[in-house]
């Protein structure tokens, strides 16, 4: 279904104030998960909010907890999250790296013990926005199998970044599984297959049958063996750079998805050795010969990551946003003061 940005943002803002955050949490909270889910990530924007919801009830989100000083040295900050909303954390430390990078040339922020960020490409879009190149990434606890396992072993440890350019920002936002489990969680509410495999059924077939896939557990590493590398070593450069934990350490707390997590933000002055104009230049040189490439099919032309993204936003603005029905009625619920079984709390 529709539902105009206005309203969506509205009824989900009266949804975190009912889990106790404060107006400008709420405002910030609701700005973001309404933004994400009208760029098409519904499965990092309305349809986490319950999630949330159930997070915050557990002990597992501290409303409260802000970020906190832990140690600079030059251009680099660590900061320990205390376990807060991890949107609020995010975009702070996110903004904390802008504000190095204007000082040194570059900045990098490490955060720890902070909890689910959601999507993850909110953060790279600020940095980029800004003026500068944003890199961005988290560990999750396990939920991915290593390349040669059927067991969960890595997590998908989303990797983010943002090139700014004046004519549309390029941005890649990737997990490290073909899908992540909140787009599998879409495309299952929306009773349709995977465009293309993503995944294991349970007797190990592989499949684009979502349902299958959460049953199994056993979602797909992005190129195979390469994904789950790259997982593992996002996971150990998250932990070793911030101090804070790593996935088989969330694994053994066992907190839901995120708790305890690291995070790093890096922002890059993309100026530093050549000017504006012709840096500004070059990229529109390479992103328009990219988006010239022949298409295998006509009507979907190839454009590069981000500009699609861009699209959808302002289709979404003037038509609105679409929202599963089921999540949703869920959100209106935790607005209207209800538990999600509908009983009011």
């Amino acid at each position: 279904m529709l539902v105009k940005f206005d309203e969506l943002k509205a009824v989900t803002k009266k949804a975190f104030l009912n889990l106790g955050l404060t107006d400008e949490q709420a405002e910030t909270c609701a700005q973001i998960h309404c933004s994400s889910s009208a760029d098409g990530v519904e499965s990092h924007g309305m349809n986490r909010i319950p999630r949330f919801a159930e997070y915050v009830k557990k002990g597992w989100i501290n409303i409260h907890g802000k970020p906190e000083l832990v140690k600079a040295k030059g251009a680099a900050e660590n900061y320990d999250g205390n376990l807060g909303i991890g949107v609020i954390n995010a975009l702070f430390c996110g903004q904390r790296a802008i504000e190095l990078a204007k000082e040194h040339g570059i900045g990098l922020v490490a955060l720890k013990n902070t909890t689910h960020w959601m999507r993850g490409g909110t953060y790279a879009w600020k940095i980029a926005e800004a003026g500068f190149i944003g890199i961005s990434w988290i560990n999750t606890e396990s939920c991915m199998p290593m390349w040669g396992s059927d067991t969960q072993s890595v997590g998908n440890n989303p990797f983010c970044i943002a090139i700014p350019r004046d004519d549309g920002q390029i941005v890649v936002d990737m997990a490290m599984s073909q899908y992540a489990y909140g787009k599998l969680g879409v495309y299952r509410l929306a009773g349709k297959d995977l465009p293309y495999p993503g995944g294991f059924d349970k007797d190990g077939n592989l499949t684009s049958n979502p349902g299958a896939i959460e049953e199994s557990r056993r979602i797909l590493p992005t190129g195979y063996w390469k994904g789950s590398s790259l997982a593992i070593a996002l996971d150990l450069a998250a932990a070793a750079i911030s101090n804070g934990l790593c996935g088989s350490d969330m694994d053994a707390n066992n907190n839901g998805s995120c708790t305890g997590c690291s995070q790093i933000f890096i922002a890059i002055d993309p100026y530093m050795f050549g000017s504006k104009a012709e840096i500004q230049e070059m990229l529109n040189r390479r992103v328009k010969i990219a988006d010239s490439a022949h298409p295998i099919d006509p009507k979907h032309p190839v454009k590069c990551p981000g500009e699609s993204t861009i699209a959808r936003r302002k289709k979404s603005m003037a038509e609105g946003v679409q929202v599963d029905d089921t999540i949703w009625s869920q959100v209106q619920a935790i607005a209207e003061g209800k538990d999600l079984s509908g009983h009011i709390e």
